[in-house]
């Protein structure tokens, strides 16, 4: 059983400071004779006086040096941890541990992470750029405490901040054959080399909204790492893609590539902010999905505003 508590060492620091009982009595809120009797108990506790009796200032033992040692480690970091709680409990500190299921969201992420960083100071911010694991799961588990993805699942424990939808659409050469129709349809990629990112394919639109509905397989798959390196590809007739709107906005205005929407209607995914639910109340999280929401909608073009209702599970 602990034998020296904390308010013992407050007590011995308002000792030393005032020098006297009364003062010191006064400082921690006890009565003289309150604060005497705490003393007392201590020192039956630790089997030592601590300091002597009847002198002005207070003369300290060797024991009670050594406590007062101890108060001045321990009270300072007792005071942090006190502050930094308080700052938790509201919403002003915490952890955001993040990972992202989007390749093409880096180049709005990281200004609204630059951003954030600016208005929450106390959150601790970091990010994983490793697509090679599950990071849903990882959520539930409390190893990420917040993932981009435009693939929800349902699951109870977690609560999906809807971001803004996109169009997907298929990014083509300029001379290509599908320059010429108003939209493409599944059979389309049937003679068609595709190139995707190197991910699992029920998380790529092109495929879970749009192929896999009407059976049909592309000619072959090619992946890419970069957006950059899908873009020179495609321009370079080496195959299509399929690519959010935004992320294709400025190839367009530098008339690398051509698009085409998927179907006559389009594809539009919604891209949400996951969290878990016990945290999707705090501010600093709520702090974060408004931080990405002004980036997003600031600096990205042919998005719009996503609604709550538009959730739908695979």
């Amino acid at each position: 059983m602990s034998q020296i508590e904390l308010r013992h060492l407050r007590t011995l620091v308002a000792l030393r400071d005032t020098g006297s009982l009364v003062e010191a009595a006064e400082r921690v809120f006890l009565t003289q004779s309150a604060l005497s009797h705490q003393m007392k108990e201590l020192e039956v506790r630790v089997g030592c006086s601590l300091f002597v009796r009847k002198t002005r200032p207070v003369r300290f033992t060797s024991a009670g040096g050594r406590l007062l040692k101890l108060a001045d480690e321990v009270l300072p970091l007792t005071h942090t941890a006190e502050l930094d709680l308080q700052r938790l409990a509201g919403g002003e500190s915490g952890r955001i541990f993040m990972a992202i299921e989007c390749h093409t969201c880096f180049d709005w992420l990281l200004p609204a992470i630059d951003g954030y960083r600016n208005r929450w100071p106390d959150v601790e911010l970091d990010i994983s750029s490793s697509f090679n694991f599950a990071p849903l799961p990882a959520l539930i588990r409390g190893d990420l405490d917040l993932v981009i993805t435009a693939d929800p699942v349902d699951e109870s424990g977690i609560h999906y901040f809807p971001l803004f939808s996109y169009e997907a659409q298929a990014a083509i050469a300029k001379n290509h054959i599908w320059c010429d129709k108003p939209w493409v349809e599944p059979q389309d990629f049937n003679s068609e080399v595709l190139i995707s990112y190197p991910v699992d394919r029920d998380r790529l639109d092109v495929f879970s909204r749009f192929m896999q509905p009407a059976s049909v397989e592309p000619l072959r798959i090619r992946h890419a790492e970069l957006t950059t390196m899908i873009v020179q590809l495609v321009a370079s007739g080496r195959g299509v893609a399929c690519l959010p709107n935004w992320a294709l906005h400025e190839y367009l205005e530098r008339d690398y590539l051509a698009v085409k929407s998927l179907g006559e209607d389009g594809v539009w995914p919604t891209l949400y902010a996951a969290v878990r639910k016990d945290q999707a109340d705090a501010a600093f999280i709520r702090g974060f999905v408004d931080a990405a929401m002004d980036t997003c909608f600031d600096n990205l073009r042919g998005i719009v505003t996503a609604e709550l209702d538009q959730l739908s599970f695979k």
